[in-house]
């Protein structure tokens, strides 16, 4: 049976959206200096191309073909508000004359990475910087954004419009920073790869276990970032990223339910991103300048160097983790602390640590922390309190790889 054109039109239309629109909607900001306008540009392109792309056939660079259409649209837009307001018509010329101008957008300082320094610019505060980069270079909701960062999506979603503002009403260049500047700006980038990273790694919300998009965006600009500023930090973080990466195979099942690292079939981690990984672990590691992403990678180098599971060094990762926590003395990383501890020690002792976290109220909302001490319980015969922090994690649960992991475990103890 044949498929009817404007169907088989919209599902192309539909795939560039998912494979392109972030890079074309950075490309719009970076010529239209206007975050909103651009992205209704952006959607304006893309229908466009579900009417024009079903008659004349799709073009042979969609992402160049969006990024004009998409201008001309934002002209159209000004030119109708010139109506009332007379100087926007000098702003609909200047986008004019410049619109047969083109540019190669794989270029290392490519519009993405543009955009990203734009939105971790100091003006902003550090927490805006990350929530703006993550909506509008990576595209994640903000009920994802919220998620990571344990806050409410109302709260982020002010701190999302106030950035832009901040951005238009300071004219805040779009540009990536000269190599004095680098530095001071480059935490608050790597902080957001880094928070892209593990969206992609195990998605906040969702069917999907995964998603290959947002960790291959992260691990690409990580490349990117590396080339322009060989940070050992860079290093540290495209290793971490690499490392972690390897597993994506082995972490689930076919029918996408999750596999826990010490049950995973370690024959299926690419050993390529292995090496890629600790090589640029013992790079970061020897300039004695290292932090906390060099450290989260020697982790999981740790974890790669174990043929099995019994082989792993738990001994050498809670010596990484609290050299970890006393350099970034986060909740996260104490939780993660404590199951490493549990790992040399046994249940009990990792049983306490995560209690006292759980006790000050830092991660009452998140559900890892009611799933590690419900399998510390479980390990230890204590049926009705695993029961009871199993019930808590999935309440707390929005993946259902992640959920229905966890109604197992709680079947298991009916």
């Amino acid at each position: 049976m044949k498929v009817p054109q404007a169907i088989d039109t919209r599902r192309i239309v539909d795939a560039v959206y998912h494979d392109e629109s972030r890079r074309v909607l950075a490309t719009l900001i970076r010529l239209l200096g206007d975050f909103d306008l651009a992205e209704e540009a952006l959607h304006e392109a893309f229908a466009a191309a579900v009417e024009q792309w079903r008659d004349e056939g799709v073009p042979a660079n969609p992402r160049a073909w969006l990024v004009s259409t998409g201008r001309f649209k934002a002209i159209d837009v000004i030119r109708r508000r010139a109506r009332f307001d007379a100087s926007l018509n000098l702003i609909a010329d200047e986008l004019y004359a410049e619109a047969d101008e083109e540019r190669d957008d794989e270029h290392l300082e490519d519009d993405r990475l543009r955009l990203m320094f734009t939105c971790c610019h100091p003006a902003l505060p550090a927490d805006a910087q990350i929530a703006l980069t993550l909506r509008e270079v990576c595209g994640l909701t903000t009920e994802e954004i919220a998620h990571a960062f344990l806050t409410a999506p109302s709260t982020l979603a002010q701190r999302i419009v106030r950035a832009k503002n901040k951005i238009r009403d300071a004219k805040i260049p779009y540009e990536v920073p000269g190599r004095a500047e680098l530095p001071q700006r480059l935490e608050a980038v790597l902080r957001v790869i880094y928070l892209v990273f593990n969206e992609g790694y195990s998605a906040s919300s969702g069917d999907a276990l995964t998603r290959h998009d947002l960790s291959a965006e992260a691990i690409r600009l990580g490349r990117l970032l590396l080339e322009l500023l060989p940070d050992p930090e860079v290093m540290g973080l495209l290793a971490l990223m690499l490392l972690q990466e390897s597993r994506r195979s082995a972490r689930s099942t076919d029918d996408g339910d999750l596999i826990l690292l010490e049950n995973q079939d370690r024959s299926l981690w690419n050993r390529e991103l292995i090496a890629q990984g600790r090589a640029l672990v013992e790079r970061a590691l020897s300039s004695r300048r290292f932090g906390p992403y060099s450290l989260q990678a020697a982790i999981a180098a740790v974890h790669a160097d174990a043929s099995t599971a019994a082989e792993t060094d738990w001994s050498e990762i809670v010596g990484l983790y609290e050299v970890l926590y006393r350099l970034e003395p986060s909740p996260v990383v104490e939780l993660n602390l404590a199951v490493a501890v549990a790992m040399r020690d046994g249940p009990q002792a990792g049983l306490a640590r995560v209690d006292a976290v759980l006790e000050r109220g830092e991660l009452r909302d998140y559900h890892l922390a009611h799933a590690a001490r419900a399998e510390f319980c479980r390990r230890l015969g204590l049926r009705a309190e695993a029961r009871a922090s199993y019930e808590q994690a999935l309440a707390l649960a929005r993946q259902t790889p992640e959920r229905r992991f966890l109604e197992r475990r709680l079947d298991a103890l009916q």
